[in-house]
């Protein structure tokens, strides 16, 4: 059985934590041939349960995960200690837990996936992406949508958000793809004095070696993925699928069906394709802060 590190560990969090159990008890039920309606019969619950718990989106008993590894009848002693071990760090809540008063919990699902994430793919079409944004950009951004809140607030929205980009520069850093359309480079958020930053930032971050940065140019016209943006997330265990993350304006939607994964992998290599070369990034971030300084002095 493979397992990933606790919150704070290599691999991820609870969130990939719960995926991974939850799959693993899937196998293990196929394999005895037993039905969803029994499992959820034996656990005291229902069938719908057992599917939420088979794609890590509830947290697990440890009454019900040992009631069910009898049920499957896993019997070696280790191998079911190991499995309740990984039952009880499942439901270690993450660091961004303790913000929940201000972050919904679709947004904090999608922590939890990211964290644990070995490459993430994604395509903006309106805002420099989360983890490559300055302080005062993601003030500005988070400004649009909260423009009621105190001072206080903000301040922990953003630095929440900085705490995310922390991923990047950790030991084992995923693999960050962006794709990003010039729209949202020339889109002066926060004021010209903001965005030259965020452009110095977008500069120095195509110097990293686990960020790739590409560029869709208004010159191109349509693309694939005009309708909008969309993150796709892999993970480093091979028992776990992709996924999908669409951001909504107060909601999320998440896809792992192969057919909808393939949907939107193919439109990110279409991307990649469509978009100007990764070599040539920095010297458009370069003209686009060389132009923004020309019309604002």
């Amino acid at each position: 059985m493979t397992t990933a590190q606790p919150e704070g560990g290599s691999t991820g969090g609870p969130t990939v934590l719960r995926m991974l159990l939850g799959a693993h008890l899937r196998r293990l039920r196929e394999a005895q041939g037993v039905s969803r309606e029994t499992a959820g019969w034996e656990i005291r619950s229902s069938e719908s349960k057992i599917s939420r718990m088979e794609l890590g989106r509830v947290s697990f008993k440890e009454r019900d995960v040992a009631d069910l590894l009898t049920l499957y009848e896993v019997s070696d002693a280790e191998e079911r200690a190991a499995l309740l071990t990984l039952a009880r760090d499942a439901n270690t809540p993450g660091w961004w837990h303790r913000e929940g008063d201000i972050l919904p919990g679709w947004f904090q699902s999608y922590l939890g996936l990211e964290s644990a994430a070995a490459v993430i793919r994604t395509y903006e079409l309106q805002f420099v992406p989360g983890l490559l944004q300055t302080a005062d950009y993601a003030r500005a951004v988070i400004l649009l949508g909260h423009g009621k809140a105190v001072q206080a607030e903000l301040d922990r929205r953003v630095s929440l958000r900085m705490t995310r980009q922390q991923l990047l520069n950790r030991p084992d850093p995923p693999q960050l793809w962006a794709v990003i359309d010039e729209g949202a480079l020339r889109r002066p958020v926060g004021g010209p004095d903001v965005m030259r930053a965020q452009l110095d930032a977008l500069i120095d971050a195509t110097k990293m070696p686990n960020v790739r940065l590409q560029i869709i140019p208004f010159e191109f016209g349509g693309h694939a993925a005009a309708g909008g943006s969309f993150s796709i997330l892999r993970f480093p265990d091979q028992d776990l699928p992709d996924i999908v993350y669409v951001e909504q304006l107060d909601s999320a939607l998440y896809f792992d069906k192969r057919e909808d994964v393939e949907h939107y992998a193919a439109a990110m290599e279409r991307l990649a394709v469509e978009a100007d070369p990764p070599a040539d990034t920095a010297q458009t971030l370069e003209r686009f802060l060389a132009e923004l300084n020309a019309r604002t002095g």
